[in-house]
């Protein structure tokens, strides 16, 4: 950016040309920019956010049930998903397979379970979801 000169100043006001003027909102936009990157970059080596694979995405985007995407994610069968939420298998079955949307208490059990938050097991394509967005 090249140097701002000034048409007039006054104590209360500063008038720039107009090009002036637009280069600065464009240095500003550049600036929140890298600050927001360099804010994602240290979240993720902090551990306070993470990236998702592609095909996890991708999955999660076609409809599957966000519940079985993050628990295969983890790594967890469905059972050790089950205890450490404190609900049933058969109960956690029927969330995966949407037989059941699962109570806002559940969901909040397996979110943390999980680590995510509540919101990324509840899909579009739940009941609870569609009758609440419509």
């Amino acid at each position: 950016m090249n140097a701002i000169t000034p048409l007039a100043i006054t104590a209360d006001t500063v008038l720039l040309a107009r090009t002036d003027y637009e280069a600065l909102l464009a240095a500003l936009d550049e600036a929140r920019d890298i600050a927001t990157v360099q804010q994602f970059k240290a979240d993720l080596a902090a551990g306070r956010t993470e990236t998702l694979p592609w095909e996890m995405a991708r999955t999660l985007l076609d409809g599957a049930n966000p519940v079985r995407v993050w628990r295969e994610h983890r790594g967890l069968t469905g059972r050790a998903l089950a205890a450490a939420a404190g609900i049933a298998p058969g109960y956690l079955s029927e969330i995966e397979t949407g037989k059941k949307p699962g109570s806002a208490a559940a969901l909040k059990a397996l979110a943390a379970a999980l680590r995510v938050d509540m919101e990324d097991l509840v899909s579009a394509s739940t009941p609870a979801t569609a009758e609440a967005a419509g």
